[in-house]
């Protein structure tokens, strides 16, 4: 059997080689369990601000370990339990233990699993928004530097009507404009989860108050203001719709669509030498 190094197991593509490292970091298990630590803080710091009997003391010793986190005794309570989010619970307990009575209160595994993946997928649409925005501002000088410069236009690929270079880069910005508007307005449209409970009734929350629904209401503002949203999902069930997800992946894969039309462009125009990939003496 191969060694234990990272060129003995499948690695895909999409991160080795093709991700930046800013992306690669968003969707790693660093960024997700230091995420699902600092949920279990702002549930303990909102709690404690709306009377539960929560110390100090705890809430520091919680601050302190957000990104200490035992992987090993994390992977051996999984084996244990057949939880992940309950396997780190106990993880976190263990570096905590003033804190271990409150981690989690009140809350199911989505609490911290879904919002989560929202706090990732917005935070993912706040990498690539600025880079597609740089790679417009980049074609548009290409497009005006090229404005006048004429060459052959197809239709079907074959020889139509003379166009120039400007105005073809222009068709891809138009592409990649709709995109920027698209990615926009889904990062925009996202809310966070927020605090409701195993079905989304948030009955665990309203035995913790006493049924007094008004703490509940700033329970779940209070936590999703300190994640970083501005508002949350009205109702959920124990998760957030996957409508969402799929109207993330809907703008990205016309960005796809995109990116994969004016490569498919360039290596046509190449191979008519109307564009040319410039190759180093190395290469």
């Amino acid at each position: 059997m191969a060694g234990d190094s990272v060129h003995s197991v499948y690695r895909s593509p999409l991160t080795s080689r093709y991700a930046s490292p800013e992306m690669a970091f968003n969707f790693s298990e660093d960024k997700k369990f230091s995420t699902w630590r600092k949920l279990w803080l702002f549930l303990a710091k909102s709690e404690k601000m709306l009377g539960l009997d929560i110390k100090d003391e705890q809430i520091k010793e919680m601050e302190a370990n957000l990104t200490n986190i035992d992987y090993n005794l994390a992977a051996a309570e999984e084996r244990k339990r057949r939880h992940d989010v309950m396997a780190h619970v106990h993880t976190f307990g263990v570096c905590c233990p003033k804190a271990a009575p409150i981690i989690h209160l009140g809350a199911t595994s989505c609490y911290v699993g879904d919002n989560t993946d929202l706090i990732v997928i917005k935070d993912a649409f706040n990498i690539i928004l600025p880079k597609l925005a740089r790679c417009i501002e980049r074609m548009s000088g290409f497009a005006e530097k090229y404005k006048s410069v004429p060459t052959l236009g197809y239709t079907h690929f074959q020889p139509a009507q003379l166009t120039t270079v400007g105005k073809r880069a222009c068709l891809w910005l138009s592409d990649l404009l709709m995109d920027l508007r698209n990615l926009s307005r889904a990062r925009s449209d996202l809310r966070f989860r927020g605090v409701k409970g195993t079905t989304g009734t948030q009955a665990s929350f309203l035995s913790l108050f006493d049924g007094d629904h008004e703490k509940v209401e700033q329970l779940d503002q209070l936590v999703t203001e300190m994640a970083g949203f501005s508002s949350h999902y009205i109702i959920t069930g124990q998760t957030y719709s996957r409508k969402v997800d799929l109207d993330c992946l809907s703008a990205l894969g016309s960005l796809g669509a995109s990116i994969q039309k004016i490569c498919t462009d360039i290596r046509l125009l190449a191979n008519q030498k109307k564009l040319r990939n410039p190759l180093r003496k190395i290469k």
